[in-house]
């Protein structure tokens, strides 16, 4: 029982040094937010985007990355 929590606290400490790697990234990464099938719409006095290629990248990233991490 103790053991998997330090595993869950490792994993969620290491999940968010990599969020913290892509925020100090930012735009140097030129793939994220700019893949074909992210919706940008901008007009005169409006802008809207949302990225949904990029949603469905990371969340089947992450969903592999769970995966491993279940697999015993």
């Amino acid at each position: 029982m103790a053991g998997d929590i330090g595993k869950i606290i490792i994993f969620i400490g290491l999940l968010l040094v990599a969020i913290g790697l892509v925020c100090m990234a930012g735009n140097k990464l030129p793939f994220i937010g700019k893949l074909p099938g992210d919706i940008a719409i901008e007009r005169k006095n409006y802008s809207f985007y949302f990225p949904v290629t990029t949603c469905i990248v990371i969340s089947i990233v992450l969903s592999f990355i769970f995966w491993l991490f279940n697999k015993r």
